[in-house]
């Protein structure tokens, strides 16, 4: 079976599509066949972007005040059983992402597999790449069955490349009856205030853990990423202790990031942090540990006390 034609479910932010659904699409492009991108929404904002990438259809969703994954997995399938039914269905790995995999898993009775770093099609087969323990050994799993197929990636596996093409055309799904899923509403939105590149986009993190002392010291990690124009990160423990929010972390269970600089300061180094951050260019440690596990990973250690490496570091970089 050839593939013939994708779907990338992509998204948005402030009307512009995010790097990873550019990655999705620049992907699907080296797969061969025609791609189709859909958005929770209005598509015709990022129509030009899309298609400068490879896609050539934009289907646009609006949802109203329905959950908008229910409603858009709701337009997958209608548009499916009108016999415009897709090869391969890819998703980027975030909390959007998945609810909408999931409910299309449901509704076409496919199985999704999710967390994969890599898919290839060679022939009839298509096969994703997913990482396990912690990343140390690679699984190769291969679909069967009937198409459509479902996978699901993490950020930053593919680098996103334009291909040059024109706006794709846009078209309006109108959600079909939801049933009892579309009793729940949407009455209200809140959009955490951010400033600077989104943590699983940036060029540079600068992450704090435990070692920082209290919550009070996190602003030594908020202060040297502004200066370096990078975003803020955080380790589990610091999360789970309520100094900041979970969209700061970085691991296993929080969000995977693959900056040119990552700098974990106060931050010992535990599997489940490693997983979201040793695929990162360069790493640079700050801890006081000379035993600690996250030097084993470094290309730069520092052994000593952040509180008096990290005001150092801030003072010469603003005197520069």
């Amino acid at each position: 079976m050839a593939i013939n034609n994708i779907w990338v479910f992509a998204q948005a932010s402030n009307g512009a599509p995010t790097s990873g659904s550019l990655e999705l699409i620049t992907k699907a492009r080296s797969l061969g066949g025609s791609i189709s991108v859909w958005v929770a929404g209005d598509g015709n904002a990022i129509a030009a972007a899309v298609g400068s990438y490879g896609a050539t259809k934009v289907y646009g969703v609006d949802y109203g005040s329905n959950l908008a994954g229910a409603a858009v997995a709701s337009a997958m399938k209608a548009t499916i059983d009108g016999g415009d039914a897709p090869d391969l269905v890819l998703f980027p790995q975030t909390y959007e992402g998945r609810d909408v995999m999931a409910r299309l898993s449901v509704k076409v009775d496919r199985t999704v597999l999710t967390n994969n770093i890599d898919i290839s099609v060679s022939g009839d087969s298509v096969s994703v790449t997913t990482p396990i323990f912690g990343g140390n050994t690679l699984v190769t799993s291969t679909f069967t069955g009937s198409a459509p197929y479902l996978a699901a990636f993490r950020p930053k596996s593919f680098a996103p490349e334009t291909s040059g093409g024109g706006a794709a055309s846009v078209v309006a799904v109108s959600v079909p009856d939801l049933g009892a899923t579309g009793g729940a509403k949407v009455t209200a939105t809140h959009v955490e205030e951010t400033s600077g590149p989104k943590l699983d986009e940036a060029d540079i993190v600068v992450s704090g853990g435990r070692g920082l002392g209290e919550s009070a010291k996190y602003e030594l990690i908020e202060s040297l990423a502004k200066i370096l124009k990078g975003a803020p990160g955080a380790s589990r423990a610091i999360v789970d202790a309520g100094w900041v929010p979970y969209s700061y972390q970085v691991g296993q269970t929080g969000k995977v990031v693959k900056p040119s600089v990552y700098i974990a300061a106060g931050i010992s180094g535990a599997t489940q942090h490693m997983v979201g951050m040793k695929g990162s260019k360069n790493i640079i440690a700050i801890n006081k540990d000379k035993e600690a596990p996250i030097f084993g990973i470094a290309d730069l250690g520092i052994v000593g006390d952040v509180h008096k490496v990290l005001p150092k570091l801030i003072e010469a970089l603003q005197g520069r």
